[in-house]
């Protein structure tokens, strides 16, 4: 074996071993701190480096990715002495490698034990529900804390959140209780404001209504109206243009007087006043109007005796009926009680009818003559 083989590979291995010391690969997102003889020499960016072998190591490793940091709870005591566990999840990023290396001994740690501090300062000056419900306002002053003073240690604090809070059981329970004392009111008050409204609606419905239904009657009353007045006019041109006999109204007039009784809500019928002098016209319609001869007395010396005066009683003229020419004994006196007793027995009848239609039992009841 030749003896320069072995100091060639001596050679060799020692080259090999000084280049491998002198390049540093630095990936991407990360950061390494060189010291030179135990002193910060400088920062590796990302690629290839160079560095001096034997003179130069690497001294911390450093990711400069944003990060997420989530504490364990924590106990904080609340304004109301209240004892609650608190636990907060950070996102950071280092921005200066050397300071998070050099500045501090352990960033995690110091943050941690800032974020506690800083929540115990916050949450004293709450109580409960305020801290319940501020957490925008608890994560804002974490966060200003905490970035003024991890800012000369290198990191800046991107966001601070509170992740859970939780009271004691007590608490819980009581809490518990409130909102569903609260969440029953709610209901009570929307169930109250909705038959509220279904009442207003009700009552406006109703009274749309009542509305409609009296315009529809005031309207039907007043085509009713209208009507009646059109034909009480016809009826009337039409009798001043015939020029119709006076003994033709007075027939229709007696003719018109059963219709009375026809509605069944009639109790009493008022007959009118006219009901002699109309009856007296149709009489002289049908008799003849040209007096007879008046019968003279017996005995021509002989007075009434209801005037006490001796003055005659005039004699009454005896009409004529009938187109055969035969003579009534009755006068016209006489002859108008008798018709005014016929439409009396007319509208009697009529009453009987209606009586009739309405109970069956008053259909046996005896009709009163007027003859």
């Amino acid at each position: 074996m030749d003896p320069l083989v072995i100091p060639i590979l001596v050679a060799a291995l020692v080259v090999v071993f000084l280049v491998a010391s002198t390049v540093r690969i630095v990936p991407q997102a990360r950061r390494y701190n060189v010291e030179r003889f135990g002193r910060y020499r400088r920062t590796l960016q990302p690629g290839l480096n160079l560095v001096v072998p034997v003179a130069d190591r690497i001294n911390t490793k450093l990711d400069v990715r944003e990060q997420v940091y989530s504490s364990d709870p924590r106990p904080v005591i609340t304004e109301d002495n209240l004892v609650v566990n608190i636990d907060t999840v950070l996102y950071y990023q280092i921005t200066d490698p050397r300071a998070a290396a050099y500045e501090v001994a352990d960033y995690l740690q110091a943050i941690d034990q800032l974020t506690v501090t800083t929540l115990r300062n916050v949450i004293g000056s709450m109580d409960l529900e305020e801290t319940l419900t501020s957490r925008e306002e608890i994560n804002s002053r974490l966060r200003a804390v905490l970035d003024d003073a991890t800012g000369k240690w290198g990191i800046r604090v991107n966001r601070v959140e509170i992740k859970a809070i939780d009271p004691p059981h007590t608490i819980k329970e009581a809490m518990e209780k409130q909102m569903r004392a609260e969440r029953d009111k709610r209901a009570a008050i929307l169930h109250a404001e909705g038959e509220r409204q279904a009442k207003i609606l009700t009552a406006e419905g109703t009274r749309q209504k009542d509305i409609l239904e009296a315009q529809g009657t005031q309207q039907a009353m007043i085509l009713r109206a209208d009507g009646e007045a059109k034909a009480v006019e016809l009826v009337f041109q039409a009798v001043h243009r015939n020029n119709a006999d006076p003994k033709v109204l007075a027939y229709k007039y007696l003719e018109t007087l059963p219709h009375l009784a026809s509605s069944d809500n009639n109790t009493f019928w008022v007959i009118p006043g006219e009901l002699t002098e109309a009856v007296r016209t149709v009489t002289r319609a049908f008799g003849d109007e040209s007096p007879a001869a008046s019968p003279e007395p017996e005995h021509p010396g002989e007075t009434a005796a209801g005037d006490g005066e001796g003055t005659a009683a005039p004699a009454t003229p005896t009409p004529q009926l009938g187109p055969a020419g035969r003579s009534v004994s009755l006068d016209a006196a006489t002859a108008a009680d008798e018709a005014g007793k016929q439409a009396a027995a007319a509208v009697d009848d009529a009453k009987a009818e209606a009586e009739a239609a309405q109970s069956p039992q008053t259909s046996h009841r005896t009709r009163t003559s007027g003859d």
